[in-house]
């Protein structure tokens, strides 16, 4: 009998490997992200207050087009807001999700819009 993986225990298991060496500071917060079905967010995360700097998503956004440019635009929101929090250098945390679709586009909005990981 062939096992069927679970998508959604095999990311949590990668997001938790990665969580080992990823942690958000004052000075270089956790860029959070994550990719729902039909949605993007983005979040600023300070690790040692456990305090949410910034955020942004597709919602909040009430961004319309297709699943590349939206995310896109999400970049583009949590750079502007990390700028405007003091904040000009992060750490990227992909949430367990493939570095490639909408997580790359957002990833590269957000250093075009200034930010640097």
């Amino acid at each position: 009998m062939i096992k069927r993986s679970d998508r959604k225990l095999n990311r949590s298991k990668r997001h938790r490997r990665v969580r080992v060496h990823v942690s958000g500071t004052p000075e270089r917060p956790r860029l959070a992200v994550f990719r729902s079905l039909n949605h993007v967010y983005a979040q600023l995360i300070d690790d040692g207050e456990s305090r949410t700097l910034a955020a942004a998503s597709t919602v909040a956004l009430k961004a319309k087009g297709n699943g590349m440019a939206e995310a896109a635009q999400v970049g583009k929101e949590i750079a502007a807001k990390a700028k405007a929090a003091g904040v000009s250098s992060v750490v990227f945390d992909r949430g367990g999700f493939l570095y490639h679709g909408r997580i790359k586009a957002l990833a590269d909005a957000a250093r075009e819009a200034g930010l640097e990981f």
